[in-house]
């Protein structure tokens, strides 16, 4: 559905607000139509899982591989509206490490409290010792549902949470308790994205509106650190001939079998890189090594 371009660049007011807020809101980088593609895709894939007994209890969702479960997310792993953020603020020696689509219906019961705010990245918060620990990875959220008003399923954050390795929890998950002071729903229209840095403190508010809330995530991070998403069997996929280059770099497609590939040691070797190079578009504060 989209094809990589140069016509987009993260403003210095852009970099500002994400490095003092840990997000910031990408307003209509998908256009109706793409909305539409997107979402029916998605339809189908539930379709899918549902038929095969996949669902949750409530008839959510949460799929993770998103593109290795639903090949037609594919042009979003390098859309041209948000992907130049990707790049600009880890670099090009990059691939996709986690993704998932996600479908929760209304909620119609109440659900019994549990407190799911958490940072991504999994291990790496316990085992990365520093204060506050690295970046490491981004993340793009792309809504396709309307969640313009709170309660619809929001992503919920604490601005300026991802300098903050800490923050205060319940002794047991499942009692009622606050969400953290500061905490915010982050209200979004069908087609709008949310780029953000892993580290920052995140929940999902409970859907109980009349819309059904989709949205797709794709975590991004340097290449030299391993993949979580599905994706051995991807070459093998009728599809894969279909996506470019950079697109197939970015679901860990290897080199040439020195063992470099991933150690970005060869930048030529690095589709991303090549792309960047022929377009003079590398971001100064990631310069390719010197050969």
């Amino acid at each position: 559905m989209s094809t990589l371009t140069q016509d987009v660049r993260m403003t210095p007011e852009q970099r500002e607000a994400f490095e003092r807020d840990g997000y910031i809101m990408l307003k209509g980088v998908l256009n109706p139509d793409e909305v539409a593609h997107y979402s029916a895709a998605i339809d189908r894939a539930y379709d899918r899982e549902k038929a095969a007994g996949n669902l949750g209890i409530d008839g959510s969702l949460h799929k993770l591989s998103a593109v290795t479960n639903c090949h037609e997310l594919a042009g979003l792993i390098n859309h041209p509206k948000t992907f130049p953020f990707v790049w600009e603020m880890i670099g090009w020696n990059i691939h996709i490490y986690h993704s998932h689509f996600d479908v929760h219906p209304p909620i119609r019961v109440q659900k019994p409290p549990r407190f799911e705010w958490h940072q991504d990245g999994g291990r790496q918060n316990r085992e990365l010792e520093t204060d506050p620990r690295p970046r490491v990875s981004v993340k793009v959220a792309y809504w396709l549902s309307d969640v313009s008003e709170p309660g619809r399923g929001n992503l919920k954050v604490v601005p300026g949470s991802h300098l903050t390795n800490w923050i205060q929890g319940p002794p047991n998950r499942n009692m009622e308790w606050p969400d953290p002071e500061g905490a915010i729903e982050v209200t979004a229209e069908p087609g709008d994205a949310i780029f953000f840095d892993r580290r920052i403190w995140h929940a999902r508010s409970n859907n109980y509106s009349d819309f059904t809330r989709k949205v797709v995530f794709l975590g991004y991070l340097p290449r030299w650190i391993h993949i979580r998403d599905e994706v051995a069997d991807l070459p093998n996929q009728p599809w894969w001939n279909d996506l470019d280059d950079v697109q197939k770099q970015l679901l860990g497609a290897f080199g040439n079998g020195d063992g470099d590939h991933q150690w970005g040691h060869y930048p030529k070797d690095v589709p991303l890189y090549n792309w960047l190079a022929e377009r003079d578009l590398f971001n100064p504060d990631n310069p390719p090594l010197k050969a």
